[in-house]
């Protein structure tokens, strides 16, 4: 990992573990969720293993596109996920870690960055577009959990368009 500056944003959800853990390991549900509120995704490559390559297009509401590439470090299912983002605007190195914590599961996002002045030039920008990507998982949670709970098979396993 790097040696520079983090960021840490940390939320409850209410769903187990590994249900989480599947929002972001399964790609047809982490279409849906991941980004800022407000973009959507074009995934053209989801690798989800130790090594594998994510690249996908944050579409923006306003038109612009965003292209991202991620490299797979570590995964260890159900418990921590590790991937390098690879853009030459900012680099960082992003650990996920799912813990069971008060009838749910406590999701921490440690962002490391190489360097102090990138970290303190995007830490209000990323605080916030964390935040709202957190609160896009805790909604799909939330749909989860209601769709589980009425014995309906949930709609997420859908090939993106």
């Amino acid at each position: 990992m790097s040696a520079g500056p983090e960021i840490i944003i940390s939320r409850i959800f209410p769903v187990p573990r590994g249900r989480l853990f599947r929002a972001f390991s399964d790609p047809a549900q982490l279409i849906h969720w991941w980004g800022p509120k407000g973009l959507t995704n074009t995934f053209t490559a989801f690798d989800f293993r130790e090594g594998g390559a994510w690249e996908f297009t944050m579409h923006g509401p306003d038109g612009a596109d965003y292209l991202n590439w991620k490299d797979f470090s570590e995964i260890v299912e159900n418990e921590r996920l590790v991937f390098h983002h690879l853009q030459p605007m900012h680099v960082f190195t992003m650990t996920m870690l799912f813990a069971d914590e008060a009838g749910g599961t406590r999701l921490t996002w440690l962002m490391q960055f190489t360097t102090p002045d990138e970290s303190g030039q995007l830490k209000d920008f990323i605080a916030a577009a964390n935040e709202e990507n957190f609160d896009r998982p805790e909604s799909l949670a939330g749909l989860i959990r209601i769709l589980t709970q009425q014995n309906h098979p949930t709609p997420f396993h859908e090939t993106p368009a």
